[in-house]
């Protein structure tokens, strides 16, 4: 496998990284995006962990840096726009205000259209009657629109063209959300299945053979079609097949050029690849399979964008100890003593004298008794330490054990993500990876973008995860 462990990883002296884990190089992320020589750098992985932030925060902070940076999403939510100040995305890529550092960066967005970067292929590899014809074709329009894989292919073909134009000097890509984080890989191959089927060979060899043999060959070749698959699909649309394919027949060659050509460049020194995951079974797993998938397709990867991490400021404090300090207060209760200290006493006992339960007498010189019926307690400030009495608000001691219970779930989660890490690494030791701490709420514009930029590119481990 073809790994980036020179300027985009780094070690401690002791051999553990920097992001926590006990063997795996920590991924550096600024290395990556500084690497003048890093024209392509590919987000994937499984639906759902972050890839499409992942892939924005990273064109943020590579522009920032100084570089020309366009961002293609093939995500159909339209985060990626609202995230960068953009009313709406299109095949075209818009610039997005806002960039800072010292002037020299720019960043661009686009969202693929599918149909239209289709259509754009076929405006530039057809003439104006033909491409008209294609273009009308009922069958054509249903291929462009949602023929399965032609996104996958689609995203390929433009990464083709935004590469060629050469007007970046960085494109970074959100993979599709497909239903396997592979079939982006497998694009170009399924199209070249397609266009080299024996379906469509049958219907393109009338063409080829021309004249009397080809119209001879035409009528068996329909009539075969109008008996049998006609009755399945539909003489009509077997006819737009046709029509489609013979209009198509000279574009053929021009798909699987221009489709190995964009895979060679996927293998290319200057492409890396970030596999983007969560700490989670399912999405580690999916990961782990794409790493072996890339290393078998002998494609550079970078490493491992682990997203969503959870820690605890409170690390010290173990799940078992909190939990067994909930039981105590649930059961004899922690209070305080005279020397400051906590201590354990029976509840019998501490109801009687607890703060709690006791106000703190009045001590000031000038204190004089009230008369409680007429005691204007409106104004009153009250007692320092004083808890008032009012029936279903719940204690300290109820509020405490139920804080506690709280981290005591924060740490077993962060155990569990721990274990789940340390199986990927055992399976994929050589991985590079960098921790992106879970943030409080969702990203919805550049300062959000630029804080995950922040956790991703340090390779900060939040606290407890450790």
């Amino acid at each position: 496998m073809t790994q980036r462990t020179d300027a985009a990883t780094k070690k401690d002296p002791t051999g553990s990284s920097a992001s926590g884990s006990t063997s795996a190089p920590a991924l550096d992320a600024d290395a990556l995006l500084d690497d003048p020589d890093i024209r392509i750098v590919v987000c994937c992985g499984s639906g759902g962990v972050g890839k499409t932030t992942t892939a924005a925060a990273l064109g943020v902070r590579a522009a920032e840096r100084g570089r020309k940076v366009v961002v293609l999403t093939i995500d159909p939510a339209r985060r990626l726009a609202q995230s960068m100040g953009i009313d709406s995305l299109d095949n075209i890529p818009r610039r997005v205000l806002g960039i800072e550092g010292d002037g020299t960066g720019e960043l661009h967005a686009m969202m693929l259209d599918m149909k239209r970067t289709f259509d754009e292929i076929v405006e530039a590899h057809a003439d104006g009657e033909r491409a008209r014809a294609i273009l009308e074709n009922p069958f054509y329009q249903s291929l462009s629109a949602g023929f399965a894989g032609t996104q996958e292919y689609m995203a390929m073909e433009k990464l083709g063209q935004l590469r060629a134009r050469n007007e970046w000097d960085l494109i970074i890509v959100d993979t599709p959300p497909s239903r396997s984080a592979l079939d982006f890989l497998d694009a170009p191959k399924r199209l070249g299945s397609f266009l080299d089927g024996k379906f469509i060979k049958l219907l393109m060899a009338p063409a080829k053979m021309g004249g009397r043999a080809g119209m001879k060959f035409l009528n068996v070749g329909m009539s075969m079609m109008t008996g049998t698959l006609g009755k399945l699909l539909g003489g009509q649309f077997l006819r737009d097949v046709q029509t489609f394919v013979a209009a198509m027949d000279t574009m053929f060659g021009g798909f699987r050029t221009r489709a190995d050509a964009t895979y060679r460049l996927l293998q290319a020194p200057g492409t890396a690849f970030l596999v983007v995951a969560t700490p989670e079974r399912d999405a580690l797993r999916e990961a782990a399979y794409f790493v072996e998938r890339l290393a078998a397709e002998k494609m550079p990867l970078a490493g491992l964008v682990l997203n969503r991490v959870h820690g605890s400021d409170a690390a010290r404090l173990s799940a078992e100890q909190a939990l067994a300090a909930a039981e105590n207060l649930d059961g004899v209760g922690i209070v305080d003593q005279m020397t400051g200290k906590a201590g354990l006493r029976d509840p019998a006992d501490r109801s009687a004298d607890s703060p709690a339960a006791v106000p703190a007498p009045d001590t000031t010189p000038d204190a004089t008794p009230h008369n409680s019926e007429h005691e204007d307690t409106e104004d009153r400030e009250p007692t320092p330490g004083h808890v008032p009495d009012t029936p279903g608000t719940p204690s300290v001691e109820e509020l405490t054990a139920g804080l506690l219970r709280l981290h005591a779930e924060r740490m077993q989660v962060v155990a569990r993500e721990q274990r789940t890490r340390d199986r990927f690494t055992a399976l994929h030791p050589e991985v590079a990876v960098t921790e992106v701490a879970a943030l409080p709420g969702d990203v919805h514009d550049l300062e959000g973008l630029r804080a995950v930029g922040d956790r991703l590119t340090t390779g900060s481990v939040p606290a407890g995860a450790e």
